[in-house]
């Protein structure tokens, strides 16, 4: 990971990932939509990207990445040199110790390849986050010794395992464990654990800044890093056309329209006046959420996402691109990719 320094950040200096939340699309199927995520994958590989998260989504018609551990796994199987990983784990929806075992075989499958995302909300409504925990299930308020009980599985000396249980595999194994977070509550405990630290900003932007700065201020270097570093996500829609780009975004916008309306769908194509969709509460709310998007022609994104980097002394970005078609989706990464060369 590069040295954090106080000196102005370019989008060249910092690695790009992906953030791929596996779009199921109108008229295609969730098998379509993990084989495109694979397509993607090795082309980001080719392309330069860093590595390759995928995101614990769940009751979602338009996501495929339920099972976070498998496609994990798939995508990894079907790539050779990325680093591939959870953007997040939702851990309140696990057991720990079935984490440790799930990441452990993982890693010893693709050793030095794979991260381990760990976020604290459901990835879901609230009927849907007790089916997946049951009825005596954990909270979001037990995520702190969730988080200890799992790191104490791969090595004792950091965590709090019980006593006399054991992950086979998982113990001894160095799997990077990241906190995720929109809010201030994992920032900070990242910092205080001295871990590295993913930041929602694309659907969070408003609150980028306060989390960065709270997760900075109370870092304590760690046997895992020596300062903090910080990793952004950001809705990027590159094409060769600022018109064409904001054409392509508007599916994201559709989806999140359908979130706020209680209505979610499969991702839709794109249409041409999205506004005509929406009253002016949803535009605001949209603009709540939406806000941080970067979308337009390579110089459009270029001067937007350079100026991200600078406010934001980011140490990397993992971008995601809820893109209705694939090719589109791909010469989205692909533009992006020449951008930081």
């Amino acid at each position: 990971m590069p040295e954090n320094n106080n000196l102005p950040k370019q989008l060249k200096d910092i690695p790009l990932s992906v953030l791929d939340l596996a779009p199921i699309i109108e008229g295609g199927t969730p098998s379509d939509a993990l084989e495109n995520s694979v397509d993607l994958a090795q082309h980001a590989e080719k392309w330069g990207y860093n590595r390759y998260w995928v995101a614990e989504h769940h009751n979602m018609p338009s996501i495929a990445s339920s099972a976070t551990s498998v496609v994990i796994g798939h995508v990894a199987g079907e790539t050779s040199t990325i680093r591939v990983g959870s953007g997040g784990i939702m851990l309140p929806n696990h057991s720990p110790l079935i984490i440790a075992e799930q990441f452990g075989t993982l890693e010893s499958l693709y050793p030095g390849r794979i991260d381990l995302g760990l976020g604290r909300a459901p990835g879901t409504d609230q009927r849907t986050a007790q089916a997946l925990r049951g009825r005596f299930g954990r909270n979001a308020e037990d995520f702190p010794d969730q988080v200890a009980e799992l790191r104490g599985y791969f090595d004792p000396d950091l965590g709090t395992a019980p006593r006399g249980v054991r992950a086979f595999p998982g113990e001894g194994l160095d799997i990077p464990i990241w906190l995720l977070g929109s809010s201030g509550f994992s920032a900070q405990m990242a910092g205080e654990l001295g871990l590295p630290f993913s930041f929602a900003s694309h659907f969070s932007p408003n609150n980028t800044l306060p989390a960065l700065e709270l997760y900075r201020r109370h870092f304590k270097p760690s046997n895992i890093l020596d300062e903090p570093y910080a990793m952004l996500g950001v809705n990027v829609i590159v094409a060769e056309s600022d018109e064409k780009a904001e054409f392509l975004a508007s599916s994201l916008q559709q989806a999140f329209l359908n979130l706020i309306r209680n209505t979610p769908t499969k991702l839709q194509p794109p249409v041409e006046n999205v506004d005509s969709l929406m009253s002016a509460y949803e535009k605001a709310a949209l603009e709540q959420q939406l806000g941080g998007a970067v979308v337009g022609s390579p110089e459009t994104v270029k001067e937007k996402l350079g100026k991200f980097v600078a406010d934001t002394k980011a140490d990397e970005l993992i971008v995601t691109a809820q893109i209705y078609n694939h090719d589109d989706r791909l010469r989205s990464f692909e533009l992006l990719s020449e951008l930081a060369k």
